[in-house]
């Protein structure tokens, strides 16, 4: 009994040990952007280390390591550089901090805008004689879902255009409930592209003519382009009856807008300081060049500086727990237009009808049959095997791309869809010519089913 009581004792203090090292960590990477000495290799290993964990960062050789280790550093320099500006707003390690600026606006931005399309249709304006409140958060109102993550697929219209349909639903219902991102992912397809982007407006089209749109606990997010799944999308949990467009460029349209409601936004959001971006009022350096799609969903002032309130689909360790505050009432030559263009195209869902009866979950469609490997192993259906560990004619271990006729890359890790057949690792592409310098992300591969049986 005596020694149980003492190995118990142990493990306590084991544990206790691992909690102090974690705190210690994490107030290390904190202070690292103002105190850090870029010089001592040593102590930034250890710490990129430290991030590459919190992050859940897993490099696929030792050379993939090192350059992210390299951009991490450049990242950190910058954010030290700008930390002795003392602007309004701070820069700090994301979870971007292992990416180049390019790569970072190649993989999470993705709204494509259609001015062409907004200018041939006009909608009404229903808060156009409406007053506005000095400060509005609908966050404190019980009208927006918690913070989403789009990954790697360019889907930010659809986490745009989603968390207004949410938001209007939860205002008129009294009920939060958080909507299928993947669901027009896989479905809205006329127009929009998926992963390869989208516009928000094209959005609301889709839910309005299919009659409503799923939850996201019965049509999950998975982050990549996937086969559209019908009886889901029949599932019209909540529906919209229209939507419109805020006027352009009319920032005091804006906010009586987001006085009433969650917007839909686009922003250009590829700056590097978006990038690392952690808190604070944004009053940095962007253009209107619209790349992504975000949520406002709401408006204040700090000492002095008016700001809009932001949600994006980043995930919550960037920014503000994944909001983002931005400059309003610019006093520049832009001001027409909004820092970051937020003011260009606005939109919003509009909901008058009550929801249908809610049909409950979607009863499981019958399970599509995996795709061979080899005797023992197989990928889900709809995926292509991508050998990972090639011996001889031989393969010891076999790795699944998300996708159908996918293009296996060299370095035994990467896949690239068919459309993008072409695999440039050093530039982490898969393009459509060798030629080519605009492409898509490469695919990371997941371990192929272990089947003891090999009935095949």
């Amino acid at each position: 009994m005596g020694s149980a009581m003492a190995m118990v004792a142990v493990m306590v203090m084991l544990a206790v040990a691992m909690l102090a090292t974690c705190h210690a960590v994490e107030e290390t990477l904190l202070r690292m952007p103002v105190e850090a000495d870029l010089s001592d290799h040593a102590l930034l290993a250890g710490q990129f280390a430290a991030w590459a964990e919190k992050h859940g960062k897993v490099y696929s050789a030792v050379e993939e390591r090192a350059h992210r280790f390299l951009v991490w550093k450049e990242n950190l320099a910058y954010i030290q550089r700008h930390s002795e500006k003392n602007l309004s707003y701070w820069l700090g390690l994301t979870k971007f901090a292992d990416l180049t600026n390019e790569e970072f606006r190649r993989q999470y931005t993705g709204t494509r805008i259609d001015r062409s399309r907004r200018a041939q249709r006009k909608t009404g304006f229903r808060y156009a004689d409406s007053e506005a409140p000095d400060a509005v958060d609908w966050r404190e109102k019980g009208a927006v879902t918690t913070v989403k993550d789009q990954g790697s697929c360019g889907s930010c219209w659809a986490f745009s255009a989603i968390g207004s349909v949410e938001g209007i639903n939860a205002i008129r219902t009294g009920e939060a409930v958080s909507l299928s991102e993947q669901e027009l992912v896989d479905c809205d397809q006329e127009y929009n592209q998926g992963c390869n982007g989208g516009l928000m407006d094209y959005a609301f089209d889709f839910i309005i003519e299919n009659g409503g749109i799923d939850t996201e606990k019965d049509y999950p997010y998975k982050g990549y382009d996937g086969r559209c799944d019908t009886s889901k999308k029949n599932a019209h949990v909540v529906t919209i009856d229209g939507y419109e467009d805020v006027p352009e460029n009319d920032e005091e349209a804006l906010k009586k807008a987001v006085a009433g409601q969650p917007v839909s936004v686009a922003i250009e959001a590829g700056g590097r300081d978006f990038q690392l971006y952690s808190g604070g009022v944004f009053t940095g350096e962007c253009g209107t060049d619209l790349d992504h799609g975000v949520l406002a969903v709401g408006y204040g002032s700090e000492k002095g500086l008016d700001y809009w309130i932001v949600k994006n689909s980043w995930g919550d360790y960037w920014g503000e727990s994944g909001y983002l505050r931005m400059q309003r009432n610019l006093k520049d030559d832009n001001s027409q237009f909004g820092l970051c263009g937020i003011n260009i195209e606005p939109s919003y869902a509009v909901k008058t009808s009550p929801n249908p009866p809610n049909p409950g979950p979607t009863p499981p469609s019958p399970s599509p049959p995996e795709v061979v490997c080899d005797k023992w192993r197989t990928c889900p259906s709809e995926n292509t095997c991508c050998c990972t560990f090639p011996m001889g004619k031989m393969c010891l271990a076999w790795g699944c791309c998300s996708l159908d006729s996918a293009t296996c890359c060299d370095d035994h890790y990467h896949c690239c869809p068919s459309d993008y057949p072409v695999c440039n690792l050093s530039a982490g592409l898969c393009l459509k010519g060798s030629d080519d310098k605009e492409g898509v992300a490469l695919m990371k591969r997941s371990l192929a089913h272990f089947n003891w049986q090999g009935n095949f």
